[in-house]
């Protein structure tokens, strides 16, 4: 199957690289992106808006030859939100949804809330993000992931998501839940929370733990790859 990897916030596709090998050993065609404005620390990030990175991700699906079969698409953090508008855009290419640590995007509403400066998102201090997000990860893979992380565009997080179709609720999801645990979120969907409700619209979801920090493709690489792989083999079974 061929999967697209999404990266969150300050990452680009390099981001995946522990996680491809398990994917490619399983069989899997992997396309790990660099979204517009991601591609250097220097890279010209004044006009990109949400729509610029939605559509990069509906060209890497619309490239992926029809006769090859449906795509699964895998968001990590803010990622799940761009991943739920292409399964938007693409209901019939869009054989599965893998959100890690992350949730559905609302309609009318932004990805998220961000410091921003200057039109940019930087990485936060280690203090502003919090140990449990962090958790797993040494001194020298935070060094590391400070030393590769890239400023976001910030109109990615402010402009306003457009869904249009309803056939959305239709594809499958899996949520594989890091630094949160999958009884959490069904207590938070349960109770009303407002960043949580559109799991509600889908038909078939399934809750994944991976008990970690916020970022598994640098703490658990190997157990997040076999659980995409799990995602893509119920992907395949369902499409017979």
């Amino acid at each position: 199957m061929h999967i697209v990897l999404i990266p969150g916030l300050w990452l680009d596709g390099s981001s995946w690289d522990r996680v491809i090998p398990v994917l490619e050993q399983a069989g899997h065609t992997t396309h790990p992106l660099t979204l517009p404005g991601l591609e250097s620390k220097d890279a010209d990030r004044s006009t990109i808006g949400l729509r610029d990175h939605i559509d990069a991700i509906v060209a890497a699906v619309d490239a992926v030859p029809e006769d090859d079969g449906q795509v699964l698409v895998v968001g990590h953090s803010l990622g799940a939100g761009l991943a739920y508008a292409v399964a938007d855009a693409r209901p019939d290419r869009v054989a599965r949804t893998v959100y890690v640590g992350g949730f559905p995007a609302v309609d009318g509403e932004p990805l998220g809330s961000f410091a921003a400066e200057n039109g940019e998102i930087p990485l936060p201090s280690w203090e502003d993000l919090g140990e449990d997000d962090l958790k797993d990860l040494d001194d020298a893979a935070r060094a590391d992931f400070r030393a590769r992380a890239i400023p976001s565009p910030e109109r990615v997080t402010t402009d306003p998501v457009r869904l249009t179709s309803d056939r959305r609720y239709d594809v499958p999801v899996t949520v594989i839940c890091p630094e949160f645990t999958a009884a959490d979120l069904r207590e938070w969907i349960d109770g009303g929370a407002p960043p949580v409700q559109e799991f509600t619209r889908l038909r078939d979801v399934e809750y994944v733990d991976l008990p970690t920090g916020h970022w598994p493709q640098f703490s658990r690489p190997e157990d997040l790859g076999r659980a995409i792989n799990d995602a893509a083999a119920k992907a395949t079974q369902a499409a017979g």
